[in-house]
């Protein structure tokens, strides 16, 4: 697994991996849970390979340096398994405090709304 940490916060944690035995959910849910803030998105946060996740990141950027990526392009197992875990079927995927809060559109409306500032307040 690829993952790209912000500059002042350690890599992302995950207590449960496949390396160690555990199942793709089991890691799935320590990525989530461990972390804060996390974004699956495709490519890191300083080199995003598509422009629904650059545009994501640009938007967690103005609140928060405080978040880690996850590149799904590194991780078929990831890429595939998060659509399941989250049941959502695009990227990229943000999660704040262990749950799902949704994509692109999802996370452009929450910060056109006033509510994605609220929400990263203090990550």
């Amino acid at each position: 697994m690829t993952v790209v940490s912000a500059m002042n916060v350690k890599e992302p944690v995950a207590s449960k991996t496949r390396e160690n035995g555990n199942t793709l959910n089991e890691e799935l849910e320590a990525l989530t849970t461990e972390n804060p803030v996390i974004l699956f998105m495709k490519g890191n946060r300083f080199m995003p390979q598509c422009g629904f996740s650059a545009h994501v990141i640009g938007l967690l950027s103005q609140y928060t340096d405080n978040y880690a990526t996850v590149d799904i392009l590194s991780d078929m197992d990831i890429r595939q398994g998060l659509k399941e875990y989250s049941n959502w079927p695009t990227y990229p995927q943000l999660y704040v405090d262990g749950k799902f809060v949704g994509g692109c559109d999802i996370i452009s409306e929450m910060d056109e709304d006033g509510e994605l500032a609220p929400l990263l307040e203090g990550k």
